[in-house]
């Protein structure tokens, strides 16, 4: 996977910088639970970061076991300072190469990390090897035909950066039916993210985001200027929540 993680800073960023409300980290987590049938299942996450999902997955879906994987050093250490959990292992590993045996998992996440694994097709054969007969990969992403992230209209240069970042619906599921995997649905779903633009914009001064290392420190400071006016014009616009709206791509395993 990409190395931009293993940069101390950014880690260290991610976890304050890409929080949610309890209650929707809950109604993912309710959502990636309604694709597996399997009672105390047992869970793989790619690119698990900063741990966020691996540890409320391990929460919220009764029995469950977790195994995290992330190519990062400096993010499995923040993980294990913000969401240590027993029923989670947190373990250094590409997508390309899980540290698992064959048939070992029931169901696998990859939330946010598509992008950043250069070899799509291996990383799918791969989760074919470790998932049982019938396990589900959830894949949480934007395709690039659906980028609508509201910091393009703060940084509109992100969204240039981003369509040549973000694979295709296609490509995706391209290469996961050619590892053997039956496409069940494409869907979409959003949740707040944070109570306000106020607040939304104090989780981005940190720079919490692998993309916003791609602007100069001038774009990035235009930028926050643009977003924090924007927040603190109240005349004009009435505060409402932020939601962040994602792609939902679930394969089975044959």
């Amino acid at each position: 996977m990409s190395r931009v993680y293993d940069d101390g800073r950014l880690a260290s960023a991610y976890e304050h910088g890409n929080e949610m409300p309890e209650a929707s980290l809950r109604a993912w987590v309710e959502l990636i639970a309604s694709y597996t049938q399997r009672s105390s299942p047992s869970i793989v996450e790619i690119g698990a970061g900063t741990g966020v999902f691996s540890a409320a997955m391990a929460r919220w879906i009764e029995g469950s076991e977790v195994v995290a994987v992330d190519a990062s050093e400096a993010m499995l250490a923040e993980a294990h300072r913000h969401h240590p959990h027993p029923a989670v292992r947190y373990l250094r590993g590409e997508a390309e190469a899980v540290p698992a045996a064959e048939n070992f998992f029931d169901l696998a996440l990859m939330s946010r990390v598509i992008h950043h694994i250069p070899d799509r097709a291996r990383a799918a054969r791969e989760l074919a090897r470790v998932l049982r007969a019938g396990g589900k990969v959830v894949v949480r992403t934007t395709f690039r035909e659906r980028l609508d992230a509201l910091v393009y209209d703060y940084w509109p240069r992100l969204r240039a950066i981003d369509e040549l970042r973000f694979p295709g619906e296609q490509e995706v599921v391209a290469d996961f039916v050619s590892a053997g995997f039956a496409l069940e649905k494409v869907t979409s779903f959003a949740q707040p993210v944070a109570a306000n633009l106020e607040q939304y914009w104090a989780r981005l001064v940190v720079r919490p985001q692998s993309k916003f290392t791609r602007l100069t420190d001038e774009e990035f400071h235009r930028g926050l200027t643009r977003m924090e006016a924007a927040a603190r014009n109240k005349t004009s616009v009435k505060p409402r929540a932020v939601l962040e709206r994602y792609d939902v791509a679930v394969f089975s395993c044959p």
